[in-house]
């Protein structure tokens, strides 16, 4: 579940509220002008705060632009490192992980991931940022995996293979999601689409073994 901001003390609110006016505004921007047609400068500008404070939650253009992605894997991360790992298959684990994080994200992440992704898909530097953070995000969660008993059965090739059938139906999924009609583009369409892609992989699987319908 979404966690309520008025759970949290005031200084950690206006902290939220900060970084996600930067967020905003910074995807209203590169989207409205391009990633490389916006500076640093008119980002802070606009939201009014300082270089320090922009630095003090990200480390860069892009990663304030691939932010919706990150607060997704960060979120899928913390989920992997709680989870028992036992008394059920490691993939179950990897997409209940999956579906437990897209549930956690905030009110309108679905339309900031939406324009990060579209941003992604034309700037090549933000395709090869995100690329990067995902193989980033698989190696730790192989590196966790693989020290659980649950892990310990299995090598990390694996283990790495097994994360990766996931993130491929993942892909598939979103690319489905993202050409969608814009009216069916919200959370829940996104989940529709995932869950469509994860009932596919056992007929795939079957075509792996060259025995299809098996």
């Amino acid at each position: 579940m979404q966690k309520d901001l008025k759970e949290l003390p005031l200084r950690e609110r206006k902290k939220l509220r900060t970084r996600q006016a930067l967020v905003d505004t910074a995807l209203e921007l590169f989207t409205a002008r391009g990633f490389a047609g916006v500076t640093l400068d008119e980002i802070v500008d606009a939201v009014e705060v300082s270089k320090r404070t922009f630095f003090r939650t990200f480390t860069s253009k892009e990663d304030v632009a691939l932010a919706p992605e990150k607060e997704l894997w960060a979120a899928y991360l913390t989920d992997i490192e709680a989870r028992p790992l036992s008394g059920e298959p490691l993939f179950d684990a990897y997409k209940d992980a999956l579906f437990v994080a897209l549930d956690q994200m905030a009110d309108g992440w679905e339309r900031r991931f939406l324009a990060s992704r579209r941003l992604a898909d034309i700037t090549p530097a933000l395709a090869a940022h995100s690329l990067r953070h995902c193989s980033e995000v698989s190696a730790s969660v192989v590196r966790i995996v693989a020290d659980r008993p649950a892990g310990q059965l299995h090598s990390r090739t694996e283990l790495r293979l097994l994360l990766d059938l996931m993130l491929a139906a993942w892909h598939c999924a979103l690319e489905t999601w993202i050409s969608s009609d814009a009216a069916r583009q919200d959370r829940a369409g996104l989940v529709r689409h995932i869950r469509t892609a994860f009932d596919t992989i056992p007929e795939v699987a079957a075509l792996a073994t060259g025995r299809p319908g098996a």
